[in-house]
């Protein structure tokens, strides 16, 4: 009999809690916004940072708080940025797309090597152990594929040449390839610019050419017969002000380097020169 009382009492005891942290729960319960998983919906899912925040759940909060603003995440396309728009019942003005961009069109065949590096097919691993990588310029991308790893869409290559190149179709702008390069040869343009300048060398003219076969030499004929005045050398390397530019062309006609060129021309850069 003792037994028989000890199990009631605890299955007495069991049920009044029970209905004590049931009764809990509904006074304590804390309300979920129906939007959160809405929002969260509508983002792509990669958890890949470049809004910000700690993934995609975390940039869904941030703009039901109203903390981020509602086109916070940069691989959203406008039609689900204007989803989160609506469901936020706010007004969004259209984007200008914009995607990743390598300043650098040489690699191993235009830029001489040095050394021979054997080691973590990593670049930032290279730059450490020896500065340059094994390459002799100092602003040309090192080819191990850091950005290639890191890239959650898929959207960046190393092509023949050694050199990263993006797949414009699949870039969503998220940029976490540009913070991963060690040598910040990974910049953005719009999706809609025509001309691009593909390096990112500062040496001077000589120099410049001594170390690629395909570098920026600062010689501003791009800058002196720009009509639209959207080209400067800045550095010594031709740099692009897309607010002003026409994509008239003109620059890359003058360019004695072939350096400046269409992207749009056939999709991929030039061949680089012979050395």
């Amino acid at each position: 009999m003792n037994i028989f009382y000890a199990v009631l009492t605890l299955g007495i005891l069991g049920g009044v809690f029970g209905l004590l942290l049931a009764g809990a729960s509904r006074v304590f319960e804390v309300k979920k916004d129906p939007r959160l998983a809405l929002i969260r919906e509508c983002l792509p899912g990669a958890n890949c940072g470049g809004c910000g925040y700690p993934g995609c759940a975390g940039c869904a909060a941030a703009i039901l708080s109203r903390e981020a603003p509602v086109n916070a995440c940069p691989s959203c396309s406008g039609e689900q940025t204007s989803r989160i728009a609506a469901l936020m019942g706010v007004k969004v003005a259209a984007a200008e797309r914009r995607i990743a961009f390598i300043r650098c069109s040489g690699g191993d065949r235009a830029s001489r090597k040095f050394s021979r590096y054997v080691g973590l097919e990593d670049c930032t691993a290279a730059a450490k152990v020896s500065g340059n990588g094994t390459l002799d310029c100092a602003f040309g991308c090192l080819g191990l594929g850091t950005c290639v790893r890191v890239c959650k869409f898929d959207a960046i290559h190393i092509n023949a040449r050694g050199v990263a190149e993006v797949d414009r179709s699949r870039c969503t702008h998220c940029m976490q390839c540009a913070a991963a390069c060690p040598r910040h040869v990974i910049t953005d343009v719009p999706y809609a610019a025509s001309v691009t300048v593909p390096c990112g060398s500062k040496d001077a003219g000589a120099l410049a050419k001594a170390h690629c076969a395909s570098s920026c030499i600062g010689c501003r004929l791009c800058e002196k017969n720009c009509p639209a005045g959207a080209v400067s050398v800045v550095d010594n390397v031709a740099v692009i002000d897309y607010t002003k530019c026409t994509s008239c062309g003109a620059c890359a006609a003058k360019c004695p380097r072939k350096l400046i060129r269409n992207i749009h021309s056939n999709g991929k850069v030039a061949p680089v020169p012979a050395k």
